[in-house]
């Protein structure tokens, strides 16, 4: 039983302000932009070649040449998905015609590629047909179509049409056949299909759907080693992935059975989203109380302050617990997506804050700073510390980029990206028959089942009050207290100050009606963060936040060197004012500190005395939009 869930993406409306610009951008640059690079009408960026492989797949289905076949990763199609996901979340916010059409289209050339019997891939519609379902480590069929999946059940929420939702039923069904009715051996080597068959289970009513999802998430790793006997078993690979290791595929133990997060840190998530959905849906208590040890697996040992998760570019993955170094970290932006998705489900499960909490800081952190602030150039990586010449450069920081690329030819994260921020309203307000759930704080409109409709004014993540206005109905509310607002956190319900009921970091307020207005009053001070002892890398180190946004240093804005900088450990830190034309609209920080002299020679006898110097900090996700330059999020303390 859920005790809340996700309120419709069509259900919030953001009118102005922070969100409704990250979703403008979405609409104006970002999905034309992904969709010219789906064409491969953009030069100078990674060849793409999405569409030509999905009409080449379909040549092959009628018998005919596939004209120059499969180019790509061999999870290409899901960056097609991701992209209908995306466009079909901003439809829902602005409506166009045209962008529709474009989608129907896309989904014409899908609908062409699937096979007679279901299966749809390109990859092996060209390529091979004989090495279909052979590969489940590597292949990725099972996680290109929970991606459709995905896409199919966004399009129908939000158009009615079901098209691309009939494609998938039927691609559900053949998967059905070979793993449940024919009794296959098997489990996803990159999990998304468990979530997804669980969307599509909630959007169709096929039980089948529920059956499938739970059928995967019961059999994973019951048997470790199967993905060996699969080895042995086939003649070709695709990157040679160890079967043997179990901890990278979340396969060593049965999901129940698991206590600490491992492996690829976006398969681990969505593997875990997908446990958490299914747990709140069947009641499944020893399912919910892994999903809480693995989330707290992560969150209290293995998740950057950025909420980043996975520490080594070594199977883009988890390693133990504390290990989180800042230059080579990975924290892969779709792996922050994934940490949302798992924090919105576990919220579905139990309303508790630190779910909330975790959601906000991922959020506002990490997957913004995936993006570029113009929408076109993105990060897959996304690095604590960066120091040209190092970054991007040495060996061992190949994959910590300085800078934005415009694509990738393993492009996951930009319509990841997308579809996030296009459908943030779902994370950010829930409801149930009785009452409506406040999880983050974003401007707009808001509609609930239940009746209540609310008008939400606030210039969060910068200004420190969210106001809400009761438009219509009546109900009941739930507001998250944000663990960084617990000293100084009020709700006033008409200009009187609440002291209602407060249960797991959220404050209820009873029967609130049309006419109302719940004013949410925040801590507006810089905060100071210090790490574990246990933390090797932050040790002597401190970083800044205000409100949800952790803050960083950059070259840019101190002389070209955050090396020589440090914190003045009783020092103050001031936020300045609101600069509209700076980095999109932000607050810069101005903090006491020191800076020593560079010594040019290797090592020295002499002390480097520090000098005072006020250090200027901008918010994490803003960095990198201003030229190629150092930056750190943890800066030594001084006393």
């Amino acid at each position: 039983m859920k005790t809340q869930r996700q309120i419709a993406v069509r259900n919030y409306e953001s009118r102005k302000g922070f969100i409704h610009h990250y979703q403008k951008l979405i609409k104006e640059v970002v999905i034309p932009y992904q969709y010219a690079v789906l064409h491969d009408q953009v030069e100078g960026v990674e060849k793409s070649h999405v569409v030509a492989n999905f009409e080449n797949a379909a040549k092959a289905v009628r018998g005919e040449d596939p004209g120059d076949g499969f180019y790509g990763m061999v999870f290409q199609d899901s960056d097609a998905a991701k992209w209908i996901e995306a466009a079909s979340y901003s439809l829902a916010v602005f409506p166009d015609k045209d962008l529709e059409q474009k989608v129907d289209e896309l989904i014409d050339k899908i609908e062409a590629a699937q096979d007679k019997d279901g299966y749809l891939n390109t990859y092996y519609t060209i390529k091979d047909k004989e090495k279909r379902w052979t590969n489940l480590l590597e292949g990725h069929e099972l996680y290109c179509a929970g991606h459709m999946m995905e896409a199919a059940v966004a399009y129908y929420e939000t158009t009615r049409k079901d098209k691309l939702l009939g494609v998938m039923q039927k691609n559900a069904a053949h998967i059905y056949q070979r793993f449940v009715t024919e009794g296959k051996e098997g489990y996803p080597g990159h999990p998304e299909v468990e979530l997804a068959l669980l969307r599509l289970y909630r959007a169709t009513g096929d039980r089948k759907c529920l059956e499938l999802a739970k059928h995967f998430i019961d059999v994973r790793g019951v048997d470790p080693e199967f993905y060996k006997r699969e080895v042995e078993n086939r003649d070709w690979k695709v990157w040679g992935n160890d079967a043997s290791n179990y901890d990278y595929q979340q396969s060593g133990k049965p999901v129940r059975e698991q206590t600490d997060a491992t492996g690829h840190s976006v398969r681990a998530v969505y593997l875990y989203t997908g446990m958490a959905d299914l747990a709140a849906e069947t009641e499944d208590q020893e399912l919910l109380e892994a999903c809480r040890r693995l989330f707290e697996s992560i969150t209290n040992k293995r998740m950057y302050v950025t909420g980043g998760i996975g520490s080594t570019v070594l199977g883009e993955a988890f390693t133990v617990d504390y290990n989180l170094p800042n230059d080579t970290a990975y924290a892969e932006t779709c792996a922050s997506i994934g940490l949302m998705f798992f924090a919105s489900r576990m919220l579905e499960a139990e309303v508790d804050s630190v779910y909330g909490d975790v959601m906000e800081r991922a959020f506002y952190n990490t997957v913004l700073a995936g993006m570029q602030l113009d929408g076109k150039r993105f990060f897959y990586v996304n690095p604590l510390e960066v120091i040209p010449g190092i970054s991007g450069e040495a060996v061992t920081h190949k994959h910590a980029l300085p800078q934005r690329p415009g694509w990738y030819t393993c492009a996951c994260c930009p319509p990841n990206v997308a579809r996030c921020l296009a459908s943030i309203g779902k994370y950010a307000y829930g409801e149930n028959e009785t009452t409506i759930f406040v999880h983050l704080f974003m401007e707009g409109k808001v509609s609930f089942e239940n009746g209540l409709t609310l008008s939400c004014e606030t210039k969060y993540p910068y200004e420190f009050k969210a106001s809400y206005q009761v438009l219509e109905g009546n109900g009941n509310m739930a507001v998250r207290e944000p663990d960084w607002s617990r000293d100084k956190f009020r709700i006033l319900v008409n200009g009187r100050e609440q002291t209602g009921i407060k249960k797991k970091g959220y404050w209820y307020l009873e029967d609130i009606k049309a006419g109302d207005v719940i004013e949410v009053l925040f801590d507006e001070q810089v905060k100071t963060i210090h790490a574990s002892s246990r933390v090797a890398s932050n040790s002597g180190c401190a970083a800044l936040q205000r409100g949800p946004l952790v803050y960083c240093v950059e070259g840019i804005d101190n002389e070209g060197d955050v090396l020589s900088l440090s914190y003045a450990e009783y020092g103050e830190s001031k936020a300045e004012k609101f600069e509209p034309e700076l980095l999109g609209g932000t607050i810069r920080l101005k903090v006491d500190g020191y800076k020593t002299a560079k010594i040019q020679s290797l090592y020295t006898y002499e002390k480097n005395k520090p000098e005072p110097y006020t250090i200027t900090a901008v918010p994490y996700y803003t960095w990198g939009n201003r030229g190629l330059g150092q930056m750190r999020v943890w800066l030594p303390e001084r006393s």
